[in-house]
Order: C-alpha cells, then structure tokens, then sequence
C-alpha cells in the first residue's frame, strides 16, 4: 500500500528543480570545469544516489493544485532568462572546455524545462498552460512535439505506428533517426487529417505546423541577426543536445514494450506494462513524475503531482538518468533490459 505524503511535504520536494536553474546559472556564468556543473549533477550525481537508493511509492495528498501549478509557472520565466543569458555569454573567445560546457548545460535547460515541462503544461485542459507549452517548445525548436505527442504518441504508443516507442533490438542512435524525422513527418499528417475533416485546405494559416515552422525560422532568423552566426551555430547545437536528451528519454520509456494486435486494424487498450517506469524520489521531483509513465498514459490529464506508482507497470532497474547513459552503449542495454522485457509485450 502506498503511503500518502502530507501535502507540505510534496510541495516542498519539487522544489528540487530550482537545482536545475540554480546549477544552470552557475554554468552559463562560469569557465573551465565549472561549466559542467548541471552536467555532472544530471549525469554523475544523480544516477549514483538513485543506484544506491530504494524506490519510494508514496503518493501525494493534493489539497492545493494551485501551489503545484505555481512551482511550474515560476521555472518558465525563470528558463527563459537562463536562454537569454546564454545568447549573450556565449562566443568564440571562450576556451573548449568552457563553450562544451556551457552549450551541454543550455542543452539540458532546453531539455528539462524547454521540452519536459513543456510536456506537462501541454497535456492541460487550460489553454493558458498549452500557450506556454507551445512557448517553451519554440524556444526548443520542437513544436511539432505538442501535435506529435498529444495526438498520435499517446494514441499509438507500444505500436509500430509510434515513432517514439523503441521496438526491441532498436540501438539508440538508429532509434535517434527514426523517431526525430518520423514523429516530425507523423505531426504533418496528424495535421493535414485535422483540417481535411473540417474541409480546410492543408496550405493555409490554419495549419498548425505551418505557423509552427515560420515561428521557428522567426526565431532562428532573431537570433542570427541579434547575436551573430556564432551564437546561432551554439544555440543550434543546444537545441539539438535537448531534442536528443528528449528522444533518449522516450527511447527508455517504452523499449520494447508492444501491444497486441487483437483485428486487423485494431489493438489492446494501453496497460500499465507498457511503459517502464521509476518510483526513485530524486527523478520524481527533479521531473515532475515524469517517471511514473504507466499512470500518465492511463489519463494524460492528470496533473503531476496526483500520479501514482502502479503495481503492474514495468519497472526499470535504476532512474532515467541512470538509464539514459546505460542505453548509450547498446551492447550493455540490450543485456540488462531484454531479459527484463514481459514476454507477451516483446516485438515480434
């Protein structure tokens, strides 16, 4: 049985993600190894206390959402100047060590704010809280990812139609490929369905992605002409290493994990094994349950702090941070999560 958290204490704990701003600050403001401070706090500290810790599957008693809600909309402005900060800090003046260390960091922000918080807001009934999902994913260069996700992924997750769920075997630098072109194509189609059943023509500004696509090459466009070819090029690559972060995450959230067909054009319902999932309380604060995945396909609208361990879901043997550098040597993750895989979910 789960033990419920007073609700103090819940609030209190994601509040741990002001870390993540406070160490992104001290990266974009610093030279030499320093720059890697949110780096070797996401990639080096974490994993290790969530290696040696016990998983926690209490829940939360959530009396006041709006508290909740406040955490998230305070990180917004607050990751927004961090981006700013880091288009005028950075140049090519500054040492190897310092400029890797500083786009890793803007790459991560992009990553954790730009995109998965981006990913909690969108999911809300509230168009207030979709505007700044929308916001923050331009600021990612991911837009097509609020089409993407809502409506094709959460559809067709654990089938061979999803870009974003791994199949078994999958490497993850092939899967890289596969889901960034795939989900960007599925976005399209998802879209162009949209506006055929409302007999609207695909080519007009009532098409999403189009509007998504000019405010990205607006945005790209800003940042040349404001801070140079140099800045553009750093930013880029920033954009790149948060997708990345983003695709990996998927890539550990559903490997392997598929759904019977059960007719010719139909499959089982989504069940809680069909996600791996973490109950360690250090990435369950610092991302804002995202790691309780089974609990988020079974009702996406269901705001963060009210999703609860499942005593089905598949259960990974470490935190995602943990995971995300095991599936970067495919021969290694391949050893540790196929023998784990419930035999009647693998690919065929």
């Amino acid at each position: 049985m789960c033990i419920l958290q007073s609700d103090t204490m819940s609030i209190f704990k994601y509040f741990s993600a002001y870390i993540f701003i406070g160490l992104g600050y001290l990266s974009l403001t610093s030279t030499g190894i320093k720059s890697f401070s949110l780096t070797l706090f996401s990639f080096g500290l974490i994993p290790i206390v969530e290696l040696v810790s016990k998983e926690n599957k209490s829940s939360n008693t959530v009396r006041n959402e709006l508290a909740y809600d406040l955490i998230l909309y305070s990180l917004v402005p607050l990751y927004l100047g961090l981006l700013f900060l880091f288009l005028n800090s950075i140049d090519s003046n500054l040492d190897t060590t310092t400029l890797i260390g500083r786009i890793s960091a803007m790459g991560l922000l992009i990553g954790i704010f730009g995109i998965n918080l981006a990913h909690e807001l969108g999911h809300r009934v509230s168009k207030t809280d979709q505007r700044l999902a929308q916001l923050l994913l331009w600021s990612s260069q991911y837009m097509h990812f609020f089409i993407e996700h809502n409506r094709g992924h959460h559809k067709r997750v654990g089938t061979p139609e999803d870009p974003a769920t791994a199949r078994k075997g999958e490497p993850l630098y092939l899967y890289w490929f596969r889901t960034v072109f795939g989900s960007y194509a599925s976005a399209w189609n998802l879209e162009k369905d949209r506006l055929r059943r409302k007999d609207i023509a695909v080519w007009s500004f009532q098409n999403d992605m189009l509007k998504y696509g000019i405010l990205q090459v607006g945005l790209l466009s800003a940042i040349f002409l404001a801070f140079g070819s140099t800045v553009f090029l750093y930013y880029v690559i920033s954009s790149i290493v948060g997708i990345l972060l983003l695709e990996t995450i998927n890539y550990i959230e559903h490997y392997g994990l598929a759904r019977k067909k059960v007719s010719a054009s139909a499959y089982e319902r989504v069940q809680e094994v069909h996600s791996w999932n973490s109950d360690h309380v250090l990435g369950r604060a610092l991302l804002f349950e995202l790691t309780r995945h089974s609990h988020h396909h079974a009702n996406s609208s269901i705001k963060y702090p009210k999703l609860e361990s499942k005593e089905k879901a598949s259960q990974l043997p470490t935190g995602y941070p943990g995971m995300m550098l095991l599936s970067l040597v495919p021969p290694l993750w391949f050893r540790v999560m196929d023998k784990r895989l419930p035999s009647f979910t693998e690919n065929s």
